[in-house]
């Protein structure tokens, strides 16, 4: 649902909105919030957070339609409003462009146009969303988050969709390569790290296939998270997908006996997404954690080169469509009793 902000000192045009739009308003496309001026405006975005549009009215008493786009430049970066006047000469719509306005529509209010100007600005704002998401899930700017930086890149909005803290339904994917101490202690530093990020390289373009994106590099893990529609699904193809990939891969070299595999823990639930770290240092570290995410990574503790280990419950969701086997029960640590495991072959 698209929430909207009226912003005019004419009563009638709440009633015109409220009749032109009630299909949208029924239907729970649009929810409206009016406001007589730029002061209660200001209130009601304090009150009402999620909204998306402003259409806003020039001339209105204590607090003009002008004066109240320098303070949304200021303080609401995302929303984007639209100027609905009588006053359509090209200095008013100038200002108001200049100002940060969208778009600009003269009264008498053609509706059939305001329609498809809210829907191209709609469309706009949830652009702009969707690329603060994918900041945000792809780890850009997750570390030394700064004040200046911050206000520099654009107001409140910003810093709360990186900053903020939710409970989500996910699945979680710890993917070890087996056996590379042995290439640290044996080759030079140059080649070790070569082949690390090599290595990387090649399970990170598998995980980003399936719509997964890389929580951390830890050592020569990965912690990869998933979710969405069919979150578990798609960890689990990424995850099969890296382990054929990674076995494909040559050895190290004639010298050194090295097979790259990897082993696989996975698991999917309930975990705690937020910006995790100390703040006194700057360092934030956008990720995941909870018991689901400790369950992942004890499977991949337990997992052997070339398994990928589940729990019992995400075998009850997949076992139609992925063929498993049993491999029996896993002590795992603050757990009372040992989980049953399955291993996924194909």
């Amino acid at each position: 649902m698209t929430k909207i902000l009226v912003v005019d000192d004419e009563a009638d045009l709440e009633v015109l909105v409220k009749q032109k739009f009630r299909r949208k308003i029924r239907e729970q496309e649009y929810e409206f919030v009016f406001a007589a001026n730029g002061v209660e405006a200001l209130d009601q975005l304090e009150k009402h957070t999620d909204v998306d549009v402003v259409l806003s009215d020039i001339n209105m008493p204590e607090m003009d339609g002008l004066t109240l786009l320098s303070k949304l430049a200021d303080t609401h970066a995302i929303l984007k409003s639209v100027i609905i006047s009588a006053y359509g000469d090209m200095e008013n719509i100038r200002i108001a462009m200049n100002r940060g306005a969208f778009d600009f529509i003269t009264k008498p209010v053609d509706f059939k146009d305001l329609e498809i100007t809210l829907e191209k600005t709609i469309k706009q704002v949830s652009q702009m969303r969707e690329t603060l998401r994918a900041i945000k899930e792809n780890n850009i700017l997750k570390m030394y988050v700064d004040e200046t930086v911050l206000n520099f890149m654009g107001a409140r909005e910003f810093e709360s969709a990186i900053t903020a803290n939710e409970t989500i339904e996910a699945t979680v994917a710890f993917l070890d390569i087996c056996g590379f101490t042995s290439i640290s202690e044996n080759e030079a530093p140059d080649t070790v790290v070569t082949l690390l990020n090599n290595y990387f390289d090649v399970m990170a373009k598998e995980i980003i296939a399936q719509n997964g994106y890389v929580d951390k590099f830890i050592g020569d893990a990965i912690m990869a998270v998933f979710h969405g529609d069919y979150h578990l699904d798609r960890a689990i193809d990424a995850c099969l997908a890296v382990r054929n990939k990674i076995r494909e891969l040559p050895q190290v070299n004639e010298h050194v006996s090295y097979q790259p595999n990897v082993s696989i823990g996975i698991n999917s639930g309930e975990m705690i997404s937020g910006n995790i770290g100390s703040s006194s240092l700057r360092r934030l570290d956008y990720t995941v954690i909870g018991d689901s995410v400790n369950i992942a990574q004890r499977l991949q503790a337990a997992a052997a080169p070339g398994q990928v280990l589940i729990g019992e419950n995400s075998y009850e969701k997949i076992k139609e469509f992925f063929k498993c086997r049993k491999i029996g029960e896993i002590e795992m640590k603050n757990k009372s009793k040992p989980m049953v495991s399955y291993e996924v072959i194909e």
